[in-house]
């Protein structure tokens, strides 16, 4: 019965992805399990300019509209990839070269597993990573998880600059 269902959100998450109605929709990972008997189906998505609650809802309908009339039992989870998103396949470390990492390797590299950073992209199949301590290079084969970090401070930081620049403009023009 798990079967059944697995494939059948296999082949519904290809159709969406692509289906004009969800263009710019980007299936970042999906998982589908057993628990207790039960299918347990997720899948993170992400849209060039996030992927809001009502994107997730779609999509929800969507798949269950399809899986409804299996007569399994089942749970969906849709979620967004969020600011945290997953780094999962080759293109995403260049997509989103000059953001903040967070890699873990199965391997220890440079004394540790786990390396913070800025993505500066891949050189074949090595993730280039800038630390506090120089340029990393991270096998692709070596990464265990790698996902984007946020950093609220720097946005706090940003905030402010933004607000001492736009007071400093009202003064001087007089206002």
């Amino acid at each position: 019965m798990r079967g059944d269902i697995a494939a059948a959100f296999e082949r519904e998450l290809d159709a969406i992805a692509h289906d004009r109605a969800f263009a710019g929709l980007e299936i970042v990972q999906h998982h589908a399990r057993l628990v207790r008997g039960a299918a347990q189906l997720r899948v993170t998505i992400d849209a060039a300019h996030g992927a809001d609650l009502a994107l997730c809802e779609r999509l929800a309908a969507r798949i269950n509209a399809i899986l409804g009339g299996l007569n399994a039992d089942y749970s969906l989870e849709v979620e967004s990839a969020g600011v945290d998103r997953p780094l999962v396949r080759p293109k995403d470390y260049e997509r989103f070269a000059g953001e903040r990492a967070r890699v873990v390797t199965s391997l220890t590299v440079n004394g540790g597993k786990t390396h913070r950073g800025i993505l500066r992209g891949l050189r074949r199949e090595t993730v280039v990573l800038e630390t506090e301590r120089g340029e990393l290079l991270l096998p692709m084969a070596a990464i265990k998880s790698a996902n984007l970090e946020y950093d609220v401070r720097l946005d706090l930081q940003r905030d402010k600059q933004q607000r001492k620049q736009h007071n400093g403009n009202d003064r001087t023009h007089g206002h």
